[in-house]
């Protein structure tokens, strides 16, 4: 070992984490987490749980959080297509659009009867909130199970677009077989809320994906388009975190294969043991960290799950942790 490499694990050693794997950033019940830098730092946003709809975390350098204990980010009230009783907000997605107010992606359970979980938009002027919902839905086709997952991108030509996943397993019934999940792309005008044209079908569950694939986030790096995505039962062992490329935003994608995916399963090291049930990644806007879940005890959903951050190296086709 030469003394700069001894020097570089020594300094890992002391930072907590080994060369190459993830460290646990939040060590609480804090699903479905998505990042986004800001002047002040970083924030990370969760699917309900601890009193709130909208969890909050801050990081003033991506490495040590805290949880914003009782701050909501969608506190309502909601329109009138959310069940305003339980909306059960799920995987909540921040960016900040080129006028400086900040919009959030969030999935919610739908009022009536038949109720399923669709896609909704809200601004604010702070990152923290209170976020405004938009009165009308931006996906949801609740015949093929409604629609989850949103996660918001900018392209370099100012373009917005959000992705999500169409939640056909939410209709499965037993012996009924496995219903499509499409992983959806829909543009939106420069208002970054309002659905310009139609949605556009990027990727499906195959046989490899078991019932489904879902939680997707999109960068952009090197001139290709990266797209990560989780396949398999989010309480299972065989949740897992993988990826698509492809050349241009709208595709065709092309799913990575082994040995470079699936990116992250259990088993994969941690700073705190092994993973159990990784999943539900997020890019950071530079496309060279991500952070995602995990099972806090490292075998079930018992103790919740917990935020991971990763650093990644994204080259020539490939996403690597770093």
């Amino acid at each position: 070992m030469t003394p700069s490499l001894s020097k570089l694990v020594a300094l890992s050693l002391f930072l907590g984490t080994a060369l190459g794997e993830p460290w646990k950033a939040i060590d609480a019940d804090f699903p479905d987490p998505s990042v986004i830098k800001t002047g002040d730092g970083y924030y990370a946003f969760a699917t309900t749980a601890n009193g709130v709809n909208t969890q909050i975390a801050h990081s003033a350098d991506f490495k040590t959080w805290n949880v914003l204990d009782g701050q909501d980010a969608l506190p309502g009230p909601f329109p009138s297509w959310v069940n305003g009783s339980h909306p059960k907000v799920w995987a909540p997605d921040v960016i900040q659009r080129n006028d400086g107010k900040f919009v959030i992606y969030y999935s919610a359970a739908t009022s009536g009867t038949g109720s399923k979980h669709c896609i909704g938009a809200a601004t604010s002027s702070s990152v923290t909130g209170p976020y405004s919902p938009e009165q009308d839905v931006l996906a949801c086709d609740k015949s093929k199970g409604g629609a989850i997952d949103a996660a918001g991108f900018k392209d370099d030509d100012g373009t917005y677009y959000v992705v999500y996943k169409v939640d056909g397993n939410s209709l499965n019934e037993e012996g009924s077989g496995y219903h499509p999940t499409p992983i959806m792309l829909q543009k939106l005008k420069s208002d970054a809320v309002t659905p310009d044209g139609e949605a556009k079908q990027l990727i499906d569950r195959d046989d490899a994906d078991g019932p489904l694939v879902e939680a997707p986030s999109l960068v952009k790096s090197g001139g290709q388009y990266y797209l990560s995505f989780s396949s398999n039962w989010y309480n299972s062992l065989n949740y897992d975190v993988s990826y698509a490329v492809a050349s241009a935003v709208t595709g065709p994608y092309t799913k990575a294969s082994a040995p470079d995916a699936p990116l992250l399963v259990s088993g994969d090291s941690s700073n705190v043991g092994a993973l159990g049930g990784p999943g539900g990644s997020d890019f950071r806007e530079d496309g060279s960290a991500i952070v995602f879940h995990a099972f806090n005890n490292g075998k079930n959903m018992a103790k919740g799950r917990g935020m991971w951050a990763a650093n990644v190296k994204i080259d020539g086709g490939k996403i690597s942790i770093q």
